[in-house]
């Protein structure tokens, strides 16, 4: 081979190898994106409902509050939210009956008074109309807020006076020392029982780990500093590292507590939307806000690639355009650095409808190959229908009911197909039944079931949302009369806890 000849070969095999180097970059950035589906068969769609703050619980005794929680599920349902996380530990108490913590004065008016009828309890109750609907329910806990004022009275039986040592006062707050170790402990109890004695779906807390900072204060940690840090690990100048270790420990106990107890439960985060801005890290986003790893010590990142927690919910609550942390920016961030684990966006709805970009954020998270859903803030508006975000979440955004996603990172196999799948009629109801060995404390098995219906001559595909007429925790589904000339292929999948779906039963019927 002459040495032009060579020199030719060599040129074509270099503009081969750019040519599948820019090709392999193409299809990497491309994969990061999808063509978004307006019905997906799968999303998560949560809202977030608090309790700290709140004074309406307060004024309504246990009737009028089962009431309220009934109808609240009920709308939320109708409007598609498939997931509500709950706020059951506001202050270091409960909303539900606990040996641990005393009730909290959000449901009662004064801490540690239980409510009126001594056989409710609001977690339990709020589980059952969520799971008679399909629904998720997630118990959320802020770990260490102790009061959001130190005015607040503690009631007699807190553990505040039985270790007043343990906790600390940081401006006008009080919170459990992070850097002690029997306050994770404690808190790790507190989450084994809860998911011990209630059918929770997930453990959910969101962005109140470290307090966010005081300008001119330090949070006064000095003490557990000076004992535990050399310990861990870290030297004087270390503090930030060491209260990132902290609230990391945290989490990963948090994490084994639960897999201990119940496996099929998942922990999720909602951390602040910002992990760490381009100045700080040249890996983090274009933006310049407050960050989770610098100022709150929360390293979610770090807790998705560790698989410490189960689905993360960055709270991206700017508007698109923002010039310090713009929406599209930080969507584009999280997609790009969740290690393909499950994702959802935690949406503010009140800035979304003032910039008329609530329909258009939610597209573009349907656009994102790894973001998998999205969350409410916050929950009332919904039950409110302010400014007819309702209306638009049921003729528009959710317009076809919606599976969570599978969490297949914890178990990727179907559960068994029902079985005896029968039209049943009685003197008043006309519905459809079917066997499947129920196991509560088995999370293979199933938990919930999902109905499909196809016209006559229609294709089936349960791919596709919209066929989809209920999901039910029952053996049954009840059946509309139409008068009698209209025929449908009725089919049903059973859900594990996992959300995997099982293989389908058919059945012909005509209403």
């Amino acid at each position: 081979m002459t040495i032009r000849s060579m020199h030719r070969s060599l040129g074509v095999l270099f503009f081969v190898a750019f040519i599948i180097l820019v090709t392999a970059c193409g299809a990497s950035k491309r994969s990061l994106t999808r063509v978004a589906n307006p019905t997906p068969k799968r999303e998560f769609r949560g809202a977030w409902v608090q309790t700290v703050g709140q004074s309406r619980y307060r004024q309504m005794n246990s009737a009028a509050m089962r009431h309220y929680l009934t109808e609240m599920v009920r709308k939320f349902d109708e409007a598609g939210i498939n997931a509500v996380i709950f706020q059951v530990r506001p202050e270091a108490d409960a909303f539900y009956r606990s040996e641990l913590e005393p009730w909290s004065r959000f449901l009662t008016g004064t801490q540690g008074v239980a409510p009126d009828d001594p056989d409710f309890d609001p977690l339990a109750f709020i589980i059952g109309e969520c799971h008679k609907r399909g629904m998720e329910l997630h118990a959320w806990l802020n770990p260490y807020r102790v009061k959001t004022h130190v005015d607040n009275e503690l009631a007699p039986e807190h553990i505040y006076w039985e270790h007043p040592e343990r906790f600390v006062q940081y401006g006008t707050q009080l919170f459990f020392d992070p850097g002690l170790p029997e306050n994770r402990a404690f808190i790790c109890e507190v989450v084994r029982d809860i998911v011990t004695r209630y059918d929770v779906d997930a453990i959910h807390m969101d962005d109140y780990f470290y307090p966010y900072p005081i300008a001119g204060q330090s949070f006064p940690d000095d003490e557990s500093f000076e004992r535990y840090a050399a310990s861990q690990g870290f030297s004087p100048s270390q503090r930030g590292d060491w209260r990132r270790d902290n609230v990391n420990r945290l989490i990963k106990e948090l994490k084994l507590t639960i897999t201990s107890t119940k496996p099929w439960v998942r922990f999720g985060i909602s951390p602040f939307g910002i992990y760490r801005n381009k100045r700080s890290d040249p890996d983090g986003s274009d933006t310049n806000g407050l960050q989770n790893y610098d100022d709150l010590y929360a390293d979610i990142k770090l807790w998705v690639e560790k698989g410490w927690i189960d689905y993360n919910l960055p709270q991206l609550y700017w508007e698109r355009g923002h010039a310090t942390a713009d929406y599209t920016t930080l969507l584009h961030w999280w997609n790009e650095h969740n290690f393909k684990q499950p994702l959802y966006i935690g949406q503010n709805l009140q800035r979304s409808i003032d910039k008329n970009e609530l329909e258009v954020k939610i597209r573009q998270t349907r656009e994102m190959s790894f973001v998998h859903g999205n969350c409410y803030w916050y929950g009332y508006q919904v039950l409110d229908n302010f400014e007819g975000v309702a209306d638009v979440m049921k003729g528009d955004l959710h317009k076809a009911p919606a599976l969570i996603p599978a969490y297949t990172h914890m178990h990727d196999d179907r559960p068994d197909k029902v079985q005896n799948l029968n039209e049943v009629f009685t003197e008043d109801m006309h519905f459809l039944a079917w066997d499947h060995e129920r196991k509560p404390s088995n999370p293979e098995a199933a938990q919930r079931f999902v109905v499909y219906r196809f016209r006559k001559g229609e294709k089936v595909n349960i791919n596709r949302a919209e066929h989809i007429v209920g999901i039910t925790s029952d053996n049954f589904f009840t059946l509309p009369f139409e008068g009698g000339a209209n025929r449908y292929t009725y089919v049903v999948t059973a859900l594990d806890a996992f959300w995997n779906e099982s293989k389908a039963q058919k059945v012909k019927v005509t209403l």
